[in-house]
């Protein structure tokens, strides 16, 4: 998949990237609530099971913006890739440990579906951090803590804030008020992403949620 350099010097975002990402360098973390009682009620009719329909609104979600894809490649160059996939984690329960791996992002849902079907069948049962070899440079984070529905998650990096795309933490859902609710936490780098892009962030997952009878149509037989 293709990685577009970034002009620094044509870049309306230069100013804002210089100051948080070597001035003062800045990430922050918004976690919100996710109301899930459609796509429940939903994918459940369908057989589909919630962790990859979650997976797939992240994704789609990501695809949209050129922000949630700006990051420097392997060569330290700041661009934007041109698609990326997610990359998620899964538990095992026999030593407690967690794997990740990842399934190529497909604009529907049915396709998508199958691949992670296809990779979850292929290492589920295998160990290691990231046990696939093959993942692409352009995949970005999708991690589950399905035992806490927290209200707030913050993670700490150490890697001199050079890690520019945005990290997902799903937490477990609850019902609260006859509604079903998801919390999710991600944390953006303010050199690529201000508190504009995090609202939209937000609000397009919440609206994939509530029109999820349209993207959900397709899979029921898998």
């Amino acid at each position: 998949m293709n990685f577009h350099p970034i002009d620094l010097d044509t870049w309306a975002r230069k100013p804002y990237y210089e100051h948080y990402g070597n001035r003062v360098r800045c990430t922050y973390s918004m976690t919100a609530d996710l109301d899930i009682t459609r796509l429940q009620s939903e994918r459940k009719s369908r057989g589909i099971r919630l962790y990859p329909a979650l997976i797939y609104m992240i994704a789609k979600v990501v695809n949209r913006h050129r922000e949630f894809r700006t990051c420097l490649d392997a060569e330290g160059r700041l661009g934007v890739w041109e698609q990326m996939s997610p990359g998620f984690t899964i538990f095992h329960e026999d030593d407690k440990t967690f794997s990740s791996i990842w399934t190529p992002f497909h604009e529907e849902f049915g396709p998508f579906y199958e691949g992670y079907l296809r990779q979850m069948e292929a290492y589920r049962k295998a160990k290691g951090l990231f046990p696939d070899p093959a993942e692409p440079p352009n995949t970005f984070p999708i991690s589950s803590i399905p035992w806490v529905s927290f209200t707030g998650f913050n993670l700490n990096i150490y890697n001199e804030g050079a890690y520019l795309l945005p990290i997902f933490t799903v937490g477990q859902f609850r019902r609260q008020d006859d509604r079903i609710r998801l919390p999710v936490s991600v944390q953006f780098h303010h050199a690529v992403c201000d508190g504009y892009h995090a609202g939209v962030c937000f609000q397009e997952l919440q609206e994939l949620a509530e029109g999820c009878p349209s993207w959900l149509a397709g899979p029921s037989s898998l």
